[in-house]
């Protein structure tokens, strides 16, 4: 994406990257299709701010500097204010534009007298124009804004299709495991803002991968890291076959991230103990074998061809999947990134008919009542959540995976029925001490 602000070798600096000495660059820039000063922070500018954001979004994006003097480009610190300028210039936005577009704010002060400074907008290109600021949807017009025109409109809207697009291919994006059979739980972060264009540099990648890393260690799991065609995939290394990860974590070059998770099925004491208790708990309508049994008037001709069933043990599995999306929240703190640039689901992957198990009090009655718990269809890809629409300030991978772990197995959060919350609040307190 465009920066007016450079390195001495000529790359573009992020937002925070600038510096005050920096502003110098400014002095041979005119105002144009990516970017724009304004000399104070006025009533009438203020007016103007959602306008000249929602019109960089359905373009470019582009920069607005308050600050900056329009005729010779001269420094004009502006006070520094009690209320933070992102809260404001944010808040201006969310009243006045629909969608809320993506931009930071950073007020740079001035080091001979921090009370001043100037404030840096940066805004992103929109994923999901139009952008419409009071009515109006505005794009840029050389160095100003202007309602676009009716083929404008067309591009804005197929723009938005192009993008929903990418986001469900990428949503199906699959880890090899050796075993195609294996169940697993995928969580999906998309980028939001990068084109395919924006190739990483060598040190972007390497920076990447040293945090991600870093993240591993801190959660005190081992990593392997190995190159796909397009990703870095690090994953936690399994002893006994060396194709087969525990579980992994695919990095791509935009940062966009997928975490694939195997769940822990049970198997001998533990499985034919959990069947035990399940056919005492559904009146005696599963088998030892772990097919279900039915009455005799109603067994299909070819029952005794019915797959056994998967047992999932919940506790377990869940404590798996907290712990690795843990990693993605070490990483983002690393990266000094928003979790509000993404997008994100989940995926219930050779998972359709495994049934989730836990000895917790609160699952027996609920089998007891409702029958156990499991994913009942083939395609288990949750609906996406775009995490910029403001609702999501303190949103979290591990709480996501977490909660979302038992919604992808049948189980409906913010549901009004007490059972079903006291239900999800004791499954989510059993992963404490489980095995990972």
């Amino acid at each position: 994406m465009f920066s007016p602000f450079r390195t001495e070798q000529g790359a573009p600096k992020a937002l925070d990257e600038v510096a005050w000495a920096d502003l110098a660059q400014l002095a041979d820039m005119d105002e144009g299709y990516v970017l724009e000063f304004k000399q104070v922070f006025s009533s009438p500018v203020r007016k103007k701010v959602p306008k000249i954001i929602a019109s960089f979004s359905n373009s470019a994006g582009g920069w607005l500097v308050i600050g900056i003097a329009d005729k010779d480009r001269s420094v004009c610190p502006v006070p520094r204010l009690a209320a933070d300028y992102g809260q404001i210039i944010g808040e201006l936005a969310r009243r006045h534009v629909t969608p809320t577009p993506r931009f930071d704010v950073r007020f740079l002060p001035d080091p001979g007298n921090p009370a001043q400074g100037v404030v840096l907008v940066q805004v992103f290109e929109g994923d999901f124009p139009p952008y419409v600021a009071d009515g109006v949807v505005e794009v840029r017009e050389g160095s100003t804004s202007g309602p676009a025109a009716g083929t404008a409109l067309v591009e804005l809207y197929g723009k938005a299709t192009r993008r929903r697009a990418e986001v469900r291919a990428f949503c199906r994006r699959t880890v090899y495991y050796a075993r195609p059979d294996l169940p697993l739980f995928n969580l999906y972060f998309f980028r939001m803002g990068r084109r395919v264009s924006d190739n990483p540099s060598r040190d972007q990648v390497n920076a990447h991968a040293d945090a991600m890393r870093a993240a591993f260690r801190r959660q005190g799991l081992p990593c392997r890291v190995q190159h796909a065609h397009d990703s870095l995939i690090f994953s936690v290394p399994a002893q006994d076959d060396p194709r087969v990860p525990h579980s992994a974590i695919e990095l791509f070059g935009d940062e966009s991230l997928k975490l694939s998770v195997p769940v822990v099925l049970l198997g001998g004491e533990g499985y034919r103990t959990a069947l035990e208790r399940l056919q005492a708990l559904m009146g005696g309508s599963v088998r030892p074998d772990g097919r279900e049994a039915a009455p005799a008037t109603l067994q299909p001709a070819d029952a005794a061809s019915w797959p056994p069933l998967r047992l999932m043990s919940a506790t377990d599995t869940l404590a798996r999947v907290t712990r690795m999306a843990a990693v993605l929240d070490r990483y983002q703190r690393l990266r000094g990134m928003l979790w509000q640039q993404y997008a994100v689901a989940y995926e219930l992957e050779s998972m359709a008919g495994v049934v989730l198990w836990s000895d917790v009090t609160a699952y027996a009655g609920y089998v007891a009542e409702n029958g156990p718990l499991f994913c009942a269809t083939t395609d288990g890809v949750s609906r996406v959540r775009y995490l910029d629409d403001g609702a999501h300030d303190s949103f979290r991978a591990r709480q996501f995976a977490g909660s979302h772990f038992f919604e992808a197995c049948g189980l409906p959060l913010g549901s009004p029925s007490k059972r079903d919350n006291e239900l999800v609040d004791a499954l989510l307190r059993t992963t404490r001490g489980a095995r990972k």
